[in-house]
């Protein structure tokens, strides 16, 4: 990764340039969609799956004519795709091939974290004694709920629960505080196994909309779980040759916010790629060698993505697609609401009413052609979401103020 300063021989990408990079590379523009649904979440490296729904409207949004059982196939029957812990500590969607790169890249790391404060809180709770006992209670744990696990094929948390009865020890978190909990250990101990690769989620229980699973062995899931990891520093070199692909160009404080990552594992992932230095208005971005070059032009396009789309989740600096209207379309944590696209940038938000109509409001004047378009869009919506509502997880201002009116 060769330093330079800005100006010299460094390539200039403006911020034009890096909205016509989305339409194509992002699968929005008509010309540019995907074939199914796997082609999708390879064009965004995952998909976001915190929130269920999201994973579906992604879907639809870059594959014409998808629809829920399509990728529910794709998850759950052809298991091309996986539902994973990654990036950040979240849950996505990654396409299954690609999994032990995630794993290694990210998962790893997370779930070492993990257990130690799993450990402190099983410790502070006085589940099992000082933190040496509390390890050792925790991998007993594991071990019989990974046998439940195995003997049923796949379970509930609740199923595995019956089987394990210590999963129901409580811990005891923020004490004294107005918001303490006593949760079970249950999800933490889950948490943990799929964190380390050795149980997978399934199946949802009910609706697509639904955030509770199936559990199943990784072994069972797929022949041979999550497959081989490549050593950490490569996962890492492929991952952020993924993302730079996907949203380069990007900063190192993008791709380190993306990734999860310290700043040094960050470079070091640059370096290996060979990353080229580019000029994005006076900020240093990279790109992959020979990416300099302006992307092919692309018909005008609008979009409707869901809260937590991997698009406007992909870069921390988001000034240059968002404007003014972060306030009206993230919420407080940082968080994206639903979105509405035109060209490159965010121009509006839409969401739904008890009566499920999809309804948009624009933040800026974007013409009547766009606005034409945007109302199309918006029917188009409407009728694929069949009076099915979908509440985000995470709900922005915009988003509240749709879904009220």
């Amino acid at each position: 990764m060769a330093h330079q300063q800005l100006g010299g021989d460094m390539e200039h990408i403006g911020v034009e340039e890096r909205r016509a990079r989305i339409g194509r590379r992002h699968r929005l523009a008509p010309s540019c969609q995907a074939a199914d649904p796997v082609q999708a979440a390879e064009s965004l490296v995952v998909l976001h799956a915190t929130d269920p729904a999201t994973v579906h409207l992604s879907v639809a949004a870059r594959v014409p004519g998808s629809d829920v059982a399509g990728t529910e196939r794709a998850l759950y029957d052809d298991r091309l795709l996986i539902r994973m812990l990654g990036m950040r500590r979240t849950v996505f969607v990654a396409p299954t091939s690609f999994a032990p790169v995630i794993q290694a890249a990210c998962t790893d790391d997370i779930a070492i974290k993990q257990r130690q404060l799993l450990v402190k809180h099983l410790t502070e709770a006085g589940i099992a004694g000082d933190a040496e006992a509390s390890g050792l209670w925790l991998r007993a744990v594991e071990e019989s709920t990974a046998t439940a696990l195995t003997l049923r094929g796949s379970a509930t948390a609740n199923e595995l629960s019956a089987d394990e009865p210590r999963l129901r020890s409580r811990l005891a978190m923020a004490e004294g505080k107005t918001y303490a909990a006593q949760p079970y250990v249950t999800s933490r101990v889950l948490f943990q196994l799929a964190a380390e690769g050795r149980i997978v989620r399934g199946r949802p229980l009910g609706t697509w909309l639904s955030g509770q699973h199936q559990w199943s062995p990784a072994e069972k899931w797929l022949p041979g779980g999550l497959g081989i990891k490549p050593p950490a520093d490569g996962a890492r070199a492929t991952l952020a040759q993924a993302w730079l692909n996907a949203f380069g160009p990007g900063t190192a404080a993008d791709l380190q916010w993306w990734s999860g990552w310290t700043m040094g594992q960050t470079r070091k992932a640059l370096t290996a790629v060979n990353a080229v230095e580019v000029d994005l208005d006076g900020a240093i971005g990279y790109v992959l060698p020979g990416d300099e070059a302006p992307e092919a032009e692309v018909e005008p396009w609008v979009a409707f993505l869901p809260a937590l789309d991997p698009t406007p989740m992909g870069w921390k600096e988001r000034g240059w697609y968002l404007g003014e209207h972060k306030a009206k379309i993230f919420d407080n944590t940082g968080n994206v609401g639903p979105t509405i696209w035109a060209d490159g940038r965010i121009v509006g938000g839409w969401g739904q009413p008890d009566s499920g109509e999809v309804r948009f409001k624009l933040l800026e004047d974007v013409g009547a052609d766009t606005t034409a378009a945007i109302e199309a869009e918006a029917a188009k919506w409407t009728a694929w979401l069949a009076g099915v509502r979908v509440t985000p997880r995470f709900r922005s201002p915009l988003e509240k103020a749709l879904s009220q009116s």
